[in-house]
């Protein structure tokens, strides 16, 4: 039984689709979900503690009660859902930050006379929108090239007003940076026939207006008006030059956005790719602080629904690409389909061009949510937090300015390895990694105990003694050799949870250094466990000192799946270096053609015989010594 005294009574809670609400003591709104059946989603909040994810637990138990909205239709609960979110900002909820307000081309078809301008402002009435842009040197770049072929608008508006009052061009018309109707060039009306075009050419219409560029300009030539063909030829190099920076990925009819999400458990990253007229127009950033366990699917939805929330109808594409579909796939479709106007697709790419688009937008996620955990860790107040932080966690004497992770790899119980990182101040010091072999082990607690045990060793090392290094000019220079471990640690950590942490302390205890401080990072819900003691240390969400922890257990398994790696390749080598009259280059040719030693020892004979410069022999040879180890 749930011992939380606000859970309702059974039968109480509705099966119909609703939306929810978690409040606190004060009535703050901490959580807000919503459920094509409410009884068995709110169900699962009232299971017993224990077996609760630690992060909804801190929920459930920080609420005093729970309230909900019966709806008619699952759709009215998606809108009801974004509606309270974006009324109440539960602590609870997905948090979005952008990774940097990114700049766009607006031009404003509101204006008598529109214009062209570069701005971070998303609220401009009537303005129609290109972007977002990586760079504002690079709207600015695209706008030099397109005016030249759609000269509009560039001059601001008391220049335009100035200019139509008196009857003298405006300064940028003067110098020819600006071809709006304050130029003296054009009317009012001509000048919205090349708005148009502009906007058609933006929206995906480039392709017609290179066909139409170029007709005229062979048309020209073959009249001998040489310099109207020039001015073609000049309209047209602009156009492949804005043409070449956003590159054809997709066929020239198609208007999508593509969804790539990387995430761990407190955080995730999206790369919002905008692809219309088959070319990616956009790219927008997104970076997502998670409180509860929510992943996947789940996040998915979170995501379209801050997306396309607010979105103008314009902007929602007619198909919509993602890594995976929430379990309301067709109820979110239904609501895009509704904000559009136009029908809507929601689908998961698979194959194609547009799976191998969507796996760049992901690969740009992941390095995006690398970054992001970096830049925490690298930054001087966020490393200094982190120590101060992760002092007070572990009730340390002082902040930890030296620690040492440690994590074990292997394959299938094979060629185990061990990796040891170092951190000082809070930075990776990669030239004091160090990794080990461990040819006899019995399981990752023993491999763990070995191996504290071996780099432990070196702290009762007597110091090295002075080396006399003397100079040409007969100067002696006497300095102390460089010990192998320089510095004593503050801190150990181990990748793992009880049964790892207790194994470091018997290593500990054996080695007679009580005095280093240990810990133990679990990656299931990133609890930091300590030596003999019962439950683990909690730290929260938004805590300097649990991304640093992160890091060091993230930089401890990547380094011991690399040196893991290696030994493997090594030890596949060996093996295939024994066969009689098989060199490194028939090796290297081996290993490239079947992949891997397990497909060349499943290989037979005449298999293996079909790899050039190998024979009826020694493909005897090698398929005998392969099998019969």
């Amino acid at each position: 039984m749930s011992p939380l005294p606000y859970k309702p009574k059974p039968g109480e809670i509705p099966t119909d689709p609703g939306v929810y609400r978690f409040r606190d003591a004060d009535g703050r709104v901490l959580y807000v979900g919503k459920a094509k059946n409410l009884r068995a989603r709110l169900s699962n909040y009232f299971a017993p503690l224990h077996t609760l994810h630690e992060r909804t637990r801190r929920m459930v138990t920080t609420a005093s009660s729970v309230e909900w909205t019966v709806v008619a239709t699952d759709v009215d609960s998606l809108q009801l859902e974004y509606m309270w979110i974006k009324e109440f900002d539960p602590p609870f909820n997905v948090k979005y930050r952008d990774d940097k307000s990114y700049p766009f081309m607006a031009i404003t078809l509101a204006d008598e006379a529109p214009r062209v301008i570069v701005t971070r402002n998303r609220r401009i009435k009537g303005a129609k929108y290109f972007g977002p842009y990586p760079k504002v040197w690079a709207v600015h770049d695209t706008i030099d090239q397109l005016i030249k072929v759609f000269p509009i608008r560039t001059c601001s508006d008391s220049s335009y007003k100035k200019a139509m009052a008196t009857g003298r061009p405006c300064f940028p018309g003067q110098i020819g940076r600006c071809g709006g109707p304050c130029s003296m060039r054009v009317s009012v009306d001509e000048h919205r026939a090349i708005v148009q075009d502009f906007v058609a050419f933006m929206s995906g219409g480039d392709q017609r207006f290179a066909r139409e560029l170029t007709a005229r300009m062979r048309e020209a030539s073959a009249a001998m008006d040489y310099e109207a063909a020039a001015v073609y030829r000049d309209q047209l190099g602009a156009i492949e030059a804005v043409l070449g920076k956003s590159a054809l990925v997709l066929t020239e009819d198609t208007d999508a956005d593509l969804f790539g999400i990387a995430e761990d458990e407190l955080a995730a990253t999206v790369q919002h790719f905008v692809v219309r007229g088959g070319r990616v127009r956009g790219v927008h950033a997104t970076t997502i602080e998670k409180e509860l366990d929510i992943s996947g699917a789940d996040l998915v939805e979170q995501v379209l629904q801050r997306t396309y929330g607010e979105a103008a109808d314009t902007d929602i594409p007619k198909q919509v690409l993602v890594p995976s579909l929430p379990e309301d796939a067709a109820e979110l479709e239904q609501w895009l389909r509704d904000r559009r106007g136009r029908p809507v697709s929601l689908q998961v790419a698979r194959r194609g061009r547009k799976a191998e688009l969507l796996a760049t937008a992901t690969l740009n996620a992941q390095q995006a949510l690398n970054l992001h955990k970096t830049r925490r860790t690298s930054d001087y107040v966020a490393r200094s937090q982190a120590l101060t932080d992760l002092q007070e966690a572990l009730d340390l004497h002082e902040a930890p300015l030296r620690i040492e992770c440690y994590d074990v790899s292997h394959l299938a119980g094979t060629n185990v390895v061990a990796s040891m990182v170092v951190f000082e101040d809070g930075l990776p010091r990669k030239d004091q990694y160090r990794s080990f072999g461990i040819p006899e082990t019995t399981d990752d607690t023993d491999s763990i105990r070995q191996v504290l045990r071996r780099r432990l060793a070196y702290l009762d090392q007597p110091e090295a003694d002075p080396v006399a290094d003397p100079l040409a000019s007969g100067e002696v220079v006497t300095e102390r050799k460089k010990p192998r471990f320089a510095y004593r640690p503050q801190l150990l950590v181990v990748d793992g949870g009880k049964p790892q942490v207790e194994a470091a302390a018997r290593a500990l205890d054996e080695a007679g250094h009580t005095e280093i401080a240990l810990c133990g990072i679990a990656k299931r819900l990133e609890e930091v466990w300590l030596p003999g003691e019962e439950y683990p240390v909690i730290l929260p969400r938004t805590s300097e000192a649990l991304y640093l922890l992160q890091r060091l257990r993230d930089e401890a398994h990547r380094f011991a799946i690399t040196h893991q790696r290696k030994r493997r390749r090594r030890d596949i080598q060996t093996v295939l270096a024994e066969v009689p009259g098989l060199g490194d280059a028939r090796i290297k040719a081996l290993l490239r053609h079947f992949g891997s030693v397990a497909a060349l020892r499943e290989a037979t004979t005449e298999q293996i015989q079909e790899l050039p410069g190998v024979g009826p022999k020694l493909a005897a040879s090698i398929h005998a010594h392969l099998t019969a180890r």
